[in-house]
This record gives C-alpha cells, structure tokens and sequence, in this order.
C-alpha cells in the first residue's frame, strides 16, 4: 500500500494545521537527534526543522497534503532569507504591518507550485502564517466567541501569569473552572464540533469514548499542573499569538542552527505519504522518526503494517516517537522481538506535554 490510509477517506486540499500541535520538546527528548538520521511527519514543518535545530545529521520531511507542503517550504524560505525578529512577524508570533514586504524577500527561494500557492493566498500572509490553517480557524473561533461566554479578557490573561504549582491549582479549582467554562468545552470540543470545524470527520473514525471529556481532562493538567505562563501552545489558544516563550523551533537559539542545516542541505521535503517515501527508497535507513499522530487515523492492522515497515527501514536501536490522541495505537505484541517499548520513558516525557490535546505519547526502540 503506497498511500496512507487516511488519504483514501480525508480532504486534503487546504491548509489543516499552520503550525505543528505536538510538543516539540518531547521529540528532542525522546528521539536523541544528534547525529542521526531522521524521517518526520511534515504537517507544518516545526517539529522536523527543531529535529535540525538539534543536531540532526539530516531531517527527511515526508507529507502527503500538498498545502502543508507549501507551508514546510515557507519556513525553510523565511529560515534562509529572514533574521529571527522578521521570521517571527511573519509567522504572527509577533504583531507586523509589514508581512507581505517580508513575504516577497522570501517567494523565489519557493518551489513553483508553493509560490504559486502563497501568491494567491495574501491574506494568509496578512495575517500570519502560523495562523491559516483549519485548526488555527477552530482556535480563533474558540478565543473570540467562545471563551468569553466563561471567561474575560482580564481573567484569560491573569491564567498566563506565573504562579508557583499550589497557586496554580487554586486559580484552576477556585477561579478557572467553573460551570460555565465546563459546559462550553463539552459542546466545543465535541466530535461532532471539532469534525465540522478543526479536524477532518474522518480522523475520528477510530476514536473510542468522548472526546471531550479526554481532552478536558489533559486541559486541567495543562492549567492546574504545568505552568500556563511557560506554554507557547497554550498562549497561542488563548491570544492568537505567542507570548514570551516561543516552541522549540521559533526560539531564537535554535534558529541559528536550521539555517546552517539548511544551508549544509540536511534538510529534505518529500511531498507525498508516509508508505510511499518507504516504497520509493528502499535501502535508505533511519536512526529516528518522529510519527506525529499518524497512527490516530489508522485500523489496528494497518498499524501494525506501518511499524513492520518502518522496522524495516531502521538501523539497530532507531526509535520511534508519536502520539495518541483518542485512538489506543502501540506496537502489538506480535512484534515483541524487534520492537520495544520505552514505557517508563514515554510515561514521564507525557507528564510534561505542553500540546494537551493527547492522551499518550508512545516511545518505542528497535531491537538490535
């Protein structure tokens, strides 16, 4: 099978994600980059350009969607042509009235078939890159017509304050989490409401349970446990920008190192799914692979397919990094002898996820 599964069912004509929803600093965690060779989910690009950032010897960037292709290459153009400051006005990390001035210092290092898309989405542009997507649009929704039925302005922004671990769980049980925040999060965060207006339908094909009552739960540890004033993801949600702490990618240490990877070309973008970049280069080995969600998508045997290929495409001790949302996906017991499972790891590193909206964070290893 040369596409992914989801490919047969999803639309995949518009931008889903402008930025990457998965914490960043899990993957850097967890897959050791340094040196290796690394295959990662596209989407937006962060997580595979913070794989660069450290140390990666090269970053194969693989997405079947071709709008998030043009996102992925984007960012390697801003990465090249801008300094950090600008590259962050033109995400909307920062507020900007010069976006398309920046834009245009970066369209001819684009493929064609990218510059032709930004050319014919300015307000894309406008706006902020990091800010165009589908699930983007969910969250400005949420922040503008939603939020306020529960919260303030002046309490939202008190939320991102920093407070130490037992002011925090005050503010959430006495301040934050009301009746109302409660039941409008029921209703928002829905299936039914996230398959209209965030995600695809189809991406909930194999989700089992409520979905909002999961996410929920993950959101109280986000707010209550973690601290809120550090989270860029949550800030993001909330504000419709960054605040003082930026995702891995973004943060101005690292954009130094992706420009050098990108400019040593260890950085590659393969636009196309997942199975078929395997098909298509049969001998090629990684060291470490950054599989975002992809599995959410995926019947439990075509799962196990995958993982059998990636194997395959391994060298000994390569690891496996990804996340559940709502769908249980792991290695199945029939691949006990060449897959193994970093479960006391995987437990931490999912103790500290900034990107609430998962249920697990699964770290595996290859056996040699």
């Amino acid at each position: 099978m040369s596409k992914s599964e989801i490919q047969h069912r999803a639309d995949f004509s518009k931008v889903r994600y402008a930025q990457c929803w998965e914490d960043s600093l899990l993957l850097v965690k967890s897959l050791q980059p340094a040196g290796r060779h690394c295959l990662s989910i596209g989407s937006a690009g962060d997580n595979s350009f913070s794989l660069l950032a450290a140390g990666a010897a090269s970053v194969t960037a693989v997405e079947m969607n071709p709008t998030q292709v043009a996102c992925i290459e984007l960012r390697k153009a801003a990465y090249l042509t801008l300094d950090h400051p600008a590259f962050l006005e033109l995400h909307g990390s920062r507020p900007s009235t010069r976006r398309p001035a920046l834009y245009a210092e970066c369209r001819l290092l684009l493929p064609d078939e990218a510059r032709t898309f930004w050319d014919t989405r300015p307000e894309s542009i406008a706006t902020g890159i990091g800010g165009c997507g589908k699930f983007e649009n969910y969250f400005r929704l949420f922040r503008s017509r939603v939020l306020p039925i529960a919260h303030s302005r002046k309490r939202v922004l008190s939320l991102l304050e920093p407070r130490t671990a037992a002011e925090r769980r005050r503010f959430y049980d006495e301040v934050w989490n009301n009746r109302r925040w409660r039941a409008i999060f029921q209703v928002f965060f829905s299936r039914t409401m996230m398959g209209a207006l965030g995600r695809d339908p189809e991406f909930f094909k194999y989700v089992e349970g409520s979905v909002a009552d999961r996410i929920l739960s993950r959101t109280e540890h986000a707010l209550a446990v973690l601290d809120p004033s550090a989270n860029p993801y949550l800030h993001w949600i909330l504000t419709g920008t960054h605040g003082e702490h930026l995702p891995h990618a973004l943060e101005e240490e690292n954009f130094e190192m992706i420009r050098v990877g990108l400019q040593q070309e260890r950085f590659r973008v393969h636009g196309s799914s997942i199975e078929a970049l395997l098909e298509s280069e049969p001998e090629k080995r990684y060291d470490a692979f950054n599989l975002s969600d992809i599995f959410e998508y995926m019947s439990e045997a075509n799962t196990e397919a995958l993982l059998r290929r990636l194997v395959a495409a391994s060298n000994p001790r390569a690891r496996l990094a990804y996340w559940n949302m709502l769908a249980p996906r792991s290695r199945p017991e029939s691949m006990a002898q060449v897959l193994q499972p970093r479960a006391s790891e995987s437990t931490a590193l999912f103790h500290e996820d900034r990107a609430f909206f998962y249920s697990r964070f699964v770290v595996e290893e290859v056996r040699g």
